[in-house]
């Protein structure tokens, strides 16, 4: 009886401890624009429990009945506190204003959330105006430009958009925008990103520790939001560079209910080569046309029902086109009395086509959910055909040649977020995915009306179908007041050619706190990705196909374990170090000589499978506060490879293989009217394959004059040689001014400031000599191709 009744006051007693807890939820938004916050932090200012918002300004935390006081603070916005008492559930929404011109100067211009409390590991925010204040190339600035100076990230080749993270390759990054994913982030030939900083809202990247909720890549995750549109009045910018001019333009379509955003960016290369076409189409007998562009399109309406429900429609479009067209006529004099027409066409053109379409809904105000229906795509496809004419006897000859190829994704899913107590954060979905490949087809049309031969065929691999599920369960809590846990668990199962791939992956990190500006962490994470990328070059081209795992070729996958320290410096200053070691198994490469256009039965038997590992560190220090802002990094790593059947099963380095990695960044803002930025890079060169000795082949043995001899190049190893080191210097002043009806911007930028030479690839020349016998000896020389002098560009742009 005693034991009972000790039984039933401890349940009175948690009753009651239950019962004086209540939850506060609600949204963080943009007092001008409407625009929810991500990443806002709220706490109350006794106890500093507190929560942050999700990628929708959702936030919800528990706390003991009575007065609290509540801060909410948000990167280049004034904290908002507000006092209450605390009875029962209450929903409680904060509208932040931008801080004054005044107060900007010295505020926070790097990441939202303090890396010291933080317990995610190697993941880092970029702000838009950082990407913006930041020198750029043609006039152009880019986000994948800015992600390249982040230690543990290295770029491909000169120019490139290409990312390499921790040793992974490109197809081992996933790109999200809105969720959905992007197969092909490059626009002139990987030289600037799809992704147009006018229409993007927040940018994350995580290079390891990854939570469960993300999945399908090896290496890293760059998760790009777009802006909402301003649900309270119309704005707009637009630009004009040396390359490009982009329009945005948002606003409500019913005041604070329903907004839109449309941002649009289009190049005029093709425009600007019209005058070099005309003068090459100089004779009366010859006509010629062609050019190149780009373009991007980004469209979002955003929909609130009510408090707890909203709707989204995103959509982005963007392709890049090549074109050529001759026509030429010939004298009847030179065939017989026949008068020839030819007519030549070449094309070559690739683009992504995305779509999103969201709903938010407030379960109750612990549980927030989030579905969506996505789809993407990603074609590239190149032709050429060739037009023999005889006018005078009207008979045609015709070569044709296409080759195509592309993936394409239809995903449902539902995300939750909930919210049980002060110390937890849980998050857990799940998605379903149909994908649609096209591995890449080919077909060759021969018609010869005046021989009477017809050949029409088309080869390559057939349409490859495959379903994806996954489902996802992750926790952020607090075990002691210094030490805190995102642990989770990522299950995917994948079916291909009646084959199904089940992955479990276990995902965690820790962050133990040594004092108030001190903290330790640790993580481990695996990867696994149902996709592999064919590439035979260093920088990402459209020829790069996008192909599934299949029942030769399982998935790949990866461990990765990464220890790290982060410290609050003195003078506002953060420094952050973290180790990591990663391998990598079931990679694939091309077989040597192989490529996408070799004669094979299927892209199967072009390559080879292998292995892979990387590890390293990364140091950065960062200065977040003042005029003067920006950071220095630097990453120390070893990325190696080994196939069976490549390198005679030797250890080789990986081409995108970097020892040494440092970058400068630093902007500094003078005033109002005056800001400027400027980086500085350095890197160990890249790792490239050259030939140690060349003799003739059999063939041409005796034949040392014959145009079509041969000769045989001899390899000593893969990746056996080390380029140049690259480095170079980029700086940019920006010049505002307020107008009537808005600000006004100059920018002027020079890229590669001192004019160095970086090698964009590197070959063996030959220099020829003749003697008096008739017999030539060439001399090999080791020849640098580079492709970016010193480039000044200015470009003006006007916010209203």
């Amino acid at each position: 009886m005693h034991k009972f009744n000790v039984f039933l006051l401890f349940l009175s007693i948690t009753s009651q401890l239950t019962a004086q807890k209540h939850i506060i939820s609600g949204y963080v938004t943009d007092k001008m624009s409407g625009e929810r916050l991500v990443g806002a932090n709220i706490y109350n200012r006794k106890d500093f429990l507190g929560s942050v918002t999700n990628n929708y300004g959702f936030y919800s935390l528990s706390h003991q009945e009575g007065q609290i006081e509540l801060v909410v603070s948000y990167l280049g916005y004034s904290p908002v506190t507000a006092t209450l008492i605390l009875l029962r559930d209450t929903v409680i929404s904060f509208e932040m204003e931008l801080l004054s011109s005044e107060i900007r100067e010295v505020t926070v211009v790097g990441t939202q959330r303090s890396n010291v409390e933080n317990t995610q590991m190697s993941m880092m925010d970029l702000p838009i105006v950082k990407i913006k204040s930041l020198p750029v190339l043609l006039g152009e600035s880019d986000v994948l430009k800015i992600i390249q100076l982040l230690p543990g990230v290295q770029s491909g080749t000169e120019g490139s958009t290409g990312i390499y993270v921790r040793g992974g390759g490109p197809d081992q990054n996933l790109f999200l925008l809105d969720g959905v994913p992007v197969y092909n982030v490059n626009h002139l030939f990987g030289f600037l990103s799809v992704f147009n900083p006018d229409a993007i809202q927040t940018v994350q990247l995580y290079k390891g520790g990854f939570p469960a909720r993300f999945g399908e890549r090896l290496s890293s995750v760059v998760d790009i939001r777009m802006k909402e549109g301003n649900l309270k009045e119309y704005h707009g910018d637009f630009s004009i560079g040396l390359v490009a001019s982009k329009l945005s333009f948002e606003g409500p379509i019913i005041k604070d209910k329903t907004s839109f955003i449309i941002s649009a960016r289009r190049t005029y290369a093709d425009i600007l080569m019209q005058p070099f076409i005309a003068i090459a189409n100089n004779t009366q007998n010859e006509k010629i046309a062609g050019g190149y562009y780009f373009y991007d399109l980004n469209g979002k309406i955003n929909h609130k029902f009510n408090d707890r429900s909203r709707l989204y429609l995103s959509a982005y479009a963007g392709s890049d086109e090549t074109y050529l067209r001759d026509k030429s006529t010939t004298d009847d004099s030179y065939n017989y009395g026949d008068k020839f027409e030819y007519r030549d066409k070449f094309g070559m053109g690739w683009g992504n086509i995305i779509a999103a379409l969201r709903w938010n809904y407030l379960l109750t105000n612990q549980l927030f959910s989030n579905t969506t229906l996505t789809y993407s795509k990603y074609i590239f496809d190149v032709s050429s055909e060739s037009k023999t004419i005889n006018v005078s006897k009207d008979l045609t000859s015709m070569d044709y040649f296409r080759y195509f190829s592309g993936i394409s994704d239809i995903t449902a899913k539902v995300d939750f977020d909930y919210y049980p107590g002060a110390h937890h954060a849980v998050k857990f979905g799940t998605s379903y995915t149909h994908h649609n490949f096209k591995p890449g087809v080919t077909r060759f049309k021969f018609d010869y009306e005046e021989e009477a031969v017809r050949i029409d065929t088309t080869f390559g691999d057939e349409k490859i179908f495959a379903n994806e599920l996954v489902a996802y369960l992750e926790d952020n809590f607090d075990i002691t007041s210094w030490l805190k846990v995102n642990a989770g668990l990522h299950y995917a199962l994948f079916n291909v050619q009646n084959t199904n791939y089940l992955s479990f992956q276990p995902r965690i990190s820790m962050r133990i706190m040594a004092g108030k500006n001190l903290s330790f962490k640790a993580s481990y994470s695996k990867m696994a990705q149902f996709v592999h990328l064919l590439t035979t070059s260093a920088i990402s081209l459209p020829t790069d196909l996008w192909l599934p795992v299949t029942r030769k070729f399982e998935p790949p996958v990866s461990h990765q374990v990464a220890v790290g320290t982060s410290v609050r410096l003195p003078e506002d200053l953060d420094f952050t170090f973290e180790a990591f070691y990663k391998t990598m198994d079931h990679l694939i490469e091309y077989k040597e000589g192989a490529s996408f256009g070799s004669s094979g039965s299927g892209w199967e038997s072009k390559v080879e499978k292998g292995k892979g590992w990387s590890y390293g560190a990364e140091f950065m220090l960062e200065k977040t506060l003042g005029k003067t802002t920006g950071w220095i990094g630097y990453t120390l790593s070893w990325t190696e490879r080994q196939f069976e059947n490549l390198n005679f099963g030797r250890v080789f380095p990986a081409k995108y293989d970097r020892r040494h990695d440092v970058s400068i960044v630093i902007t500094h803002t003078f005033n109002d009217r005056i800001d400027m930025g400027a980086t500085w890079v350095y890197g160990t060169g890249t790792a490239a394959t050259l030939g140690i000795m060349k003799y003739p082949s059999m063939y041409s043995l005796g034949y040392s004059m014959d145009y079509y001899s041969q000769d045989i190049t001899e390899y000593e190893s893969r990746n056996n040689y080390r380029t140049p080191s690259y480095h170079r210097l980029d700086l940019g002043i920006n010049f505002h001014k307020k107008k009537t009806h808005g600000i006004r911007t100059w920018n002027i930028s020079v890229y590669n400031a001192y004019n160095r030479k970086n090698p964009f690839f590197i070959a063996w020349d030959t220099k020829h000599y003749y003697t008096d016998t008739g017999v030539y000896y060439g001399k090999p020389v080791l020849k640098q191709y580079s492709i970016f002098p010193i480039i000044p560009s200015i470009s003006y742009s006007f916010k209203f």
